[in-house]
């Protein structure tokens, strides 16, 4: 699990918006916000994703790119996207590879059972390719907001 302060874990993966693939390296100089989500078209993810559209303009002048990232299908994606009018970059990490090299894979109980899933979870990383602030277990309300206003004071 990296920590603030790491190099964060390189990745490639399908992405949303026309492009095959995007890897956090082709972000190198920009900060990036990467928060992983458990499912697309699910009430918290919705709002979730909704929030970070809705600051996507004020995120892009912060010179940050904000990208979700769930193990959905990029078929998926689109059409959470196509269905919510979504205007940020969706990652498709099938394998869960990615979830799995962040930390993010996570036992999950319920109701008094156990599932894996994603833990809700946001990394602000720095244009230095480092880790600069970590949201674990993130309550979605104001949650956007709050990460913009850490990545305007990186």
């Amino acid at each position: 699990m990296p920590e603030i302060g790491e190099t964060a874990p390189d990745f490639t993966l399908p992405v949303t918006g026309g492009d095959d693939t995007l890897s956090l390296a082709s972000l190198s100089g920009r900060k990036v916000v990467l928060y992983f989500y458990p499912r697309d078209d699910t009430p918290g993810c919705t709002t979730e994703a909704l929030d970070f559209t809705r600051l996507a303009a004020e995120f892009d002048a912060a010179g940050t790119t904000v990208l979700g990232i769930s193990r959905d299908t990029l078929d998926k994606h689109e059409k959470f996207c196509a269905k919510h009018g979504l205007g940020i970059p969706l990652l498709s990490d099938a394998e869960g590879d990615t979830c799995e090299r962040y930390g993010v894979w996570v036992e999950k109980k319920m109701y008094g059972r156990s599932s894996m899933g994603i833990e809700r979870t946001t990394f602000l990383i720095g244009a230095d390719g480092r880790i600069a602030q970590i949201w674990r277990k993130v309550k979605v309300k104001g949650h956007a907001e709050e990460v913009l206003a850490a990545a305007r004071d990186l």
